[in-house]
């Protein structure tokens, strides 16, 4: 059976499905000997398949991995930076930065904290970042000031960004300090550029510092446990797998 590339190149944790992409329009992929272009097909049991000159199998697959890790301020989440910023794959052992094709699922901005998920799993990750999904995501945010119960319920009703509404987003307050300050839990079901800080500055409470804590059910403390440290990361445990299984991978 026929299948793009791009999903090929995924599903067998080459690269992210966007990754692939760009190493097709680069001409860095070529079936059966021949350079290929965006939007082509393959057979993957048939056809011989190759990235940068080397042939890939699906038997050569490496096991799927699947990681949290909790990311250090001034980290950015992605796999390459010209200007040889500190980068979340920097973080991990190097047995797990070389060869094994993982990557992380979305991005959180280089000066947040907290939850990443990172997976060389490409069907996860394609489900992970696609809008249909809506996985709940919470956040801990210190923001300006002391936002009225009015200003917070247009929060959760949605608030126009780029001509679009956002969708609707539980908002409460977990702490109002003595330093014009209040800290905030804030769970979103999507994840357009910069959104909580977009928003919070535009209710006039500029976001102070932003961290996440839980991505659905894979969060940064688990029951009975301490919670994952600062520029730590661990393996998801079953039950986490099960959920992505469960919400991404079969739907």
């Amino acid at each position: 059976m026929d299948e793009r590339l791009q999903k090929i190149l995924s599903q067998w944790g080459i690269a992210s499905r966007r990754q692939a992409e760009q190493m097709i329009i680069a001409g860095r992929v070529k079936v059966n000997d021949r350079v290929v272009q965006l939007g082509e097909k393959a057979k993957p049991y048939l056809d011989k398949i190759e990235v940068d000159g080397l042939p890939i199998k699906p038997e050569n697959r490496p096991q799927p991995i699947y990681l949290l890790l909790n990311k250090p301020m001034g980290v950015i989440s992605t796999c390459s930076e010209p200007s040889k910023r500190s980068k979340v794959l920097d973080i991990l052992s190097t047995e797990l930065q070389n060869g094994k094709g993982i990557h992380p699922v979305g991005r959180l901005d280089a000066d947040s904290t907290g939850a990443l998920l990172l997976t060389n799993d490409g069907r996860v990750t394609y489900g992970l970042t696609h809008p249909k999904h809506c996985l709940p995501k919470t956040y801990q945010v210190w923001v300006k000031g002391y936002p009225q119960e009015s200003t917070l319920k247009l929060w959760r009703q949605g608030i126009i960004l780029s001509g679009q509404k956002t969708l609707p987003a539980q908002v409460k307050v977990l702490i109002e300090d003595n330093n014009s300050q209040t800290l905030l839990e804030v769970i979103i079901s999507e994840g357009r550029n910069r959104q909580i800080r977009r928003i919070a500055e535009k209710l006039g409470h500029p976001v102070l510092k932003l961290h996440r804590t839980a991505i659905g059910q894979i969060k940064l403390q688990l029951p009975g446990e301490s919670v994952l440290p600062i520029g730590h990361y661990r393996g998801l445990k079953d039950f986490e797998i099960n959920f992505l299984d469960d919400k991404i991978i079969k739907s």
